[in-house]
């Protein structure tokens, strides 16, 4: 099944997505986060979007304004994509190949929760940045809670997968890692999800041998092609992502697990690092980017001004006066 979050008439709903973009809302469900937690997991989801086909149909999904998929209580962000590391941190701090600790395990970083924008929602310009990038992800959506998870038992607690767009201010991103800590506002101002959320059960057809689901990804920018590669081009599968985020806490119904930028231009900044120099140019207001996933969908999204950064002072040089 595809679930998708919506508004229409002034009222919030939660439908299932038929092939032909059909919306049948479930009734008295206004969200997808509520239903994903109230189902623990993926029979009981499955079971709660049936209840979609025994009421009339609603309106296309042309007709109305997708919402936000999800209102996670946490957003983790891996970064699982060999080639990916490779381009970015030759863009970002100007060091060569891969450190060898990320092969060790699958790292991540935690990111904005309350900023999670709608599929076709415009997205600002982060406050001081004038370097803004996209970033071609596929996201895992929890559907049960779980610790100290085997990839085995992981596979139970993933209830389905969406597009992510981890919008990247290269400019910040670059400063404040050079602190030791990050990324922080390079990587706070949006994250796009959606359009829907594809039931686990659908991609199956689309897993390898090895775990890896075998998905196309394509990344436009005002309608050129900058970049396309496969999922399967991960160093670890969900599973194993999910086993590693659980290890000694929890991971909840309706966190998002993202995979990290894919190669082959999945983002601008692994491009600049390829050829040493911003082409193609960063994104900025009026720039439009679509992100597709084969058995997924398509995101996209337009570029637009934001707001001027609040103005605060530098770090004071303080004295080492003790009481």
């Amino acid at each position: 099944m595809r679930f998708a979050a919506f508004e229409h008439r002034q009222r919030r709903r939660v439908a299932v997505v038929e092939e032909d973009g059909t919306l049948l809302p479930l009734p008295g469900v206004t969200s997808l986060t509520d239903l994903i937690r109230e189902t623990d997991g993926l029979p009981g989801l499955l079971a709660a979007g049936a209840a979609a086909f025994d009421v009339p149909p609603g309106p296309h999904v042309s007709e109305v304004r997708l919402l936000p998929l999800l209102q996670p209580a946490s957003v983790r962000d891996f970064v699982a994509f060999e080639e990916h590391v490779e381009g970015v941190r030759r863009s970002v701090s100007g060091e060569a190949g891969v450190p060898e600790q990320w092969y060790a395990a699958p790292t991540f970083y935690f990111t904005n929760p309350h900023a999670i924008h709608g599929p076709h929602d415009d997205v600002p310009m982060p406050p001081g940045s004038s370097v803004l990038d996209f970033e071609l992800e596929v996201a895992a959506v929890i559907g049960r809670d779980g610790g100290d998870l085997t990839p085995e038992r992981a596979r139970d607690h993933i209830v389905g997968y969406t597009i992510f767009n981890d919008w990247s201010a290269r400019d910040l991103q670059s400063a404040e890692m050079r602190v030791g800590l990050g990324p922080c506002k390079g990587k706070d101002t949006a994250t796009t999800l959606g359009p829907y959320l594809v039931t686990a059960d659908e991609l199956e057809p689309y897993r390898d041998r090895d775990g890896f689901l075998r998905l196309a990804l394509t990344a436009e920018v005002n309608g050129r092609r900058v970049g396309h590669d496969l999922l399967s081009n991960m160093s670890w599968t969900f599973e194993e992502m999910t086993a590693y985020a659980s290890r000694g806490t929890r991971v909840v119904a309706g966190d998002v697990l993202g995979s990290g930028t894919c190669g082959n231009g999945g983002c601008l900044a692994e491009l600049w690092g390829r050829s040493g120099r911003q082409s193609p140019p960063p994104l900025g207001p009026g720039d439009t980017v679509t992100l597709t996933v084969q058995g997924i969908g398509s995101l996209t999204t337009r570029v637009v001004p934001g707001p001027e950064p609040v103005a605060l002072p530098a770090g004071r040089r303080r004295g080492r006066e003790r009481p």
